[in-house]
């Protein structure tokens, strides 16, 4: 049977929260949920439906009777186009409440625990220009305004350098100022495009395959340091030498200038040889004294304020006292593993990725760190038996997982070795639930700490303490 696809129109809707994946949520007269991309809590609005569930639909609000409160003006002439900042028409302040209400509701109601008081979300300092990582592409195809397609007026240069447009993985918008990196930024990015105007370099189309320039990656830390690299998609030297000579001379704050020359069907530079072409293949960041390499293949949490907020809460609910042996699961470049190592007797860390491992024992020796180990492995083969009678009986567990949470089987080792305390970071609380659910008869969750990492967006961090029951 055919699905009945027509668009319906509500009006008066109130829009009453903010849910998960940055929509907000109202209510049609049938009492489903509507998901709403374009509004705020607090907001009364008729809505055009652009997709029906069988327990909710999703759309647009096509009319504002009345405006929230909770409303600010958004700071970003690209707001609205550029998916980047969805929260950025909403106050901080409840950035924050909402947040923390996810947090606790995911908790709740997918993880079903008894949970203790749950202290304020950690806000970050920095509401804006507080990403140390951008990436950015080329095209020669940028996306067009409503105005401009409307237009008589003939569009005779299409380039762009900036982001995708959601859901079309081929149009770019072309960004004039963003506000989540500090300058340089915009800087640089905006002279590497009006350069390449300038001198004929041909900006990459992803249909066709071909152009010159692909992508630009800038990288800043807290100490000051700068790491730009180009993506080429063909080799053309006197052109890469070009842009390269131009953008070091401009800009000789650049600490490291690198660029990578692929020609595969997607950007991703993992499997790509990177080429320093001037200054370091790397730059520093710090936190307490300690520094961290951070080369153009390393991961390193994009808040870096914030992370120190991050890995101090995480120390905490570990409680060291100089005697504990520590496993730090998916360890990245054993950034969380360093900074605990000093209050541990000892810290072993795993990770799946060879590259990531090579660069934790990079920064362990450079810091002078003795008491740390690390190990590459998929986690639910390498996290077995064998490995704990390898390296012995932990006191504490902290992990730390991607988005999509522990695999079934980690959290069953995590079970078996029951350590007494496991402090559980998670960027995904509705999959921290999940984990927790499988976990709550063994353990009690005594301590719950939201960290707001990303400001002008839906997505946040917990930190969770769980101690073994007695």
């Amino acid at each position: 049977m055919r699905k009945n696809r027509r668009r319906k129109t509500f009006e008066n809707v109130e829009v009453v929260d903010a849910g998960a994946k940055g929509k907000s949520v109202g209510k049609a007269p049938d009492g489903r949920v509507i998901f709403l991309t374009n509004a705020v809590p607090g907001d009364v609005v008729d809505v055009m439906t652009t997709n029906k569930r069988k327990a909710y639909f999703e759309g647009v609000a096509t009319n504002f009777h009345t405006l929230s409160d909770k409303r600010t003006e958004p700071v970003c002439r690209h707001f609205g186009t550029c998916g980047g900042c969805k929260w950025q028409h909403m106050g901080y302040e409840h950035q924050l409440f909402f947040k923390q209400k996810e947090v606790e509701n995911n908790l709740k109601r997918i993880g079903n625990l008894e949970l203790p008081l749950s202290s304020p979300i950690l806000g970050s300092k920095e509401q804006y220009f507080y990403r140390n990582k951008m990436e950015f592409s080329f095209s020669d195809s940028r996306w067009l305004t409503q105005e401009e397609i409307s237009s008589d007026h003939e569009i005779e240069n299409r380039n762009a350098l900036g982001f995708h447009i959601p859901g079309m993985w081929d149009k770019i918008l072309d960004i004039k100022k963003c506000h989540l990196q500090r300058d340089p930024s915009n800087a640089i990015r905006l002279e590497a495009k009006n350069f390449a105007n300038a001198h004929g370099l041909e900006f990459f189309n992803p249909r066709k395959q071909q152009g010159l320039l692909r992508t630009l990656m800038i990288r800043t830390s807290s100490t000051g340091e700068i790491m730009v690299l180009v993506q080429f998609f063909q080799e053309d030297k006197a052109n890469i030498v070009l842009l390269l000579d131009h953008l070091k001379d401009k800009f000789p704050e650049i600490t490291s200038l690198q660029y990578v020359i692929n020609s595969k069907g997607n950007d991703t530079i993992y499997d790509q040889e990177v080429i320093c072409y001037a200054g370091r293949d790397h730059i520093f960041e710090e936190m307490e004294g300690l520094q961290f390499k951070i080369n153009a293949k390393s991961f390193y949490q994009t808040n870096s304020e914030q992370a120190y907020e991050l890995y101090k809460v995480t120390r905490d609910f570990a409680g060291l006292t100089g005697n504990e042996l520590v496993y730090d699961l998916y360890t990245g470049t054993g950034t969380i593993a360093q900074f605990v190592a000093k209050n541990a007797k000892k810290v072993v860390g795993v990770e799946s990725v060879p590259e990531a491992i090579e660069d934790a024992k990079a920064n362990a020796l450079h810091n002078n760190i003795s008491n740390v180990d690390f190990f590459v492995g998929d986690m639910k083969n390498v996290f077995n038996d064998d490995f704990i009678a390898a390296h012995g009986q932990p006191d504490v567990i902290i992990t730390d997982p991607p988005r999509d949470g522990m695999h079934k089987q980690v959290v069953e080792q995590l079970l078996n070795v029951a350590p007494l305390k496991i402090v559980y970071v998670s960027c995904n609380s509705a999959t921290q639930a999940r984990d927790l659910a499988l976990m709550k008869e063994q353990y009690a969750v005594t301590q719950v700490q939201p960290v707001d990492m990303f400001p002008q967006t839906h997505h946040v961090e917990n930190v969770v303490l769980l101690e073994k029951r007695i």
